[in-house]
């Protein structure tokens, strides 16, 4: 079946399905395979339950005549979502980056959305899989639409930019994370660039935090760029207090003006004012910029602050690498409050320098004074320290809950796979 044929019956679909158990009636079912996974098997049942079509690309049974047979189920989704997207004619956001990239999403489209019709990609589905799905949840009637695009490897951005053909394009930084997969920093720099090669090869325009050089160096040969910064550019804000939320202060290219956001963190400073500047650039106006920014409260275990009886927990725990942990560690260390206590989760993907890098933390650790410190699996179990060492998550909540503590501030972080969220529920 030809991708224009396969697009007519995805419009007339209510919604597509890779899981059968949420098919509804009318859905489309793609039959996507995986590692631990094979949707093929599922598709009888996905029609059963009700799908209009379910798209598989193994030969089998189908006495319904509903099933619609490709070569490859993941790639025809993808070229659904290419020639989705080629019938808008619209600004196509894409947000990359080491660290803070869902977080500098959320943000960007809570400003766009005061003002436009704005499609987003929801939660954190931004892989193979996800950016297609992102692309076909969009509707005729969108304004804006936000991508967000993750990656471990290189080549991975660039193949996303195949079908989401970004318009604009921001990278919020290239840190130490999937070292592994990247081959290093470099790497990272290389993968995560590919959107602005993007960019530079259509004509499209970069949001650029200049007070990153390498930022700077990579997006050369752009020709539209809107800078924010610190120091200077079309936006200038700074940070005017963090105790503990973050308040930024806009001093260039806005009616001076000061945003009281509910973000814990220094390092959210960028991810606001890309917000800030992005709402500018589109002309929303600043007064719905300023109250879309004061009004977003963080979720999902992003630098959320939280309140567990007369304690206060900084829950940064949705991933972690050692340039974001070493940022957490650092603006919790400035906190001028009382009991402060470490419980962190190892860091993964980090390849032949993981053992290095949590020995660096270690050594950033002993550098300031700490009621306690709890280090949880990974390859923390491999140093040797003072600090407390417990394997798992369930151990450092039974540790936790054992202490008794009063009027104590915890930062709890670590990569997903240590799910330390547990320690607090």
């Amino acid at each position: 079946m030809q991708i224009a044929d396969l697009y007519k019956i995805y419009l007339q679909s209510p919604c597509i399905q890779t899981d059968t158990r949420k098919v509804k009636k009318g859905d489309l079912f793609f039959a996507l395979k995986g590692p631990n996974f094979n949707g093929n098997l599922f598709a009888a049942d996905a029609i059963a339950k009700g799908a209009a079509y379910a798209v598989v690309d193994e030969a089998q049974e189908d006495a319904t005549g509903r099933m619609i047979f490709v070569e490859d189920v993941l790639f025809t989704l993808q070229e659904l979502a290419r020639h989705h997207r080629e019938t808008f004619h619209i600004p196509f956001i894409a947000i990359t980056g080491s660290n803070g990239k869902t977080t500098t999403k959320e943000l960007v489209s809570t400003v766009l959305a005061t003002h436009f019709k704005t499609a987003t990609t929801e939660g954190n589905l931004n892989n193979h899989i996800g950016v297609p799905l992102t692309i076909l949840k969009i509707k005729a009637d969108c304004e804006i639409a936000v991508i967000e695009m993750g990656a471990n490897h290189q080549k991975e951005i660039e193949s996303y930019c195949r079908y989401a053909k970004p318009t604009h394009g921001i990278i919020a930084n290239c840190g130490k994370a999937h070292l592994e997969g990247f081959g290093g920093v470099e790497g990272v720099r290389k993968g995560k660039g590919e959107l602005y090669d993007y960019l530079r090869a259509h004509e499209g325009m970069a949001f650029l935090f200049n007070d990153y050089d390498y930022l700077i160096d990579m997006s050369m040969g752009i020709q539209k760029i809107f800078q924010y910064s610190t120091t200077e550019g079309d936006l200038v804000g700074k940070i005017e207090s963090s105790e503990p939320y973050l308040s930024v202060a806009i001093t260039k290219g806005f009616t001076p003006t000061t945003i009281e956001t509910e973000l814990v963190g220094e390092y959210n400073l960028p991810n606001v004012l890309c917000a800030v500047a992005v709402g500018k650039y589109f002309k929303v106006p600043e007064e719905k910029i300023v109250a879309s920014l004061e009004k977003y409260q963080p979720t999902n275990s992003r630098s959320q602050l939280m309140q567990l009886g007369s304690n206060h927990i900084i829950l940064d725990a949705y991933n972690a690498n050692p340039t974001s942990m070493k940022a957490a560690i650092e603006n919790f260390a400035k906190m001028q409050v009382p009991n402060k206590i470490l419980m962190l989760g190892g860091m993964m993907e980090l390849g032949p320098e993981s053992l290095q890098e949590h020995e660096g933390i270690v050594a950033l650790i002993k550098s300031f004074q700490w009621e306690a410190v709890v280090l949880v699996g990974g390859d923390f179990a491999t140093l040797k320290t003072d600090f407390i060492y417990l394997n798992n998550s369930e151990e450092a909540r039974a540790w936790y809950h054992q202490q008794g503590f009063k009027n104590a501030y915890l930062l709890v972080k670590g990569s997903r796979s240590m799910q330390m969220e547990k320690i607090i529920q």
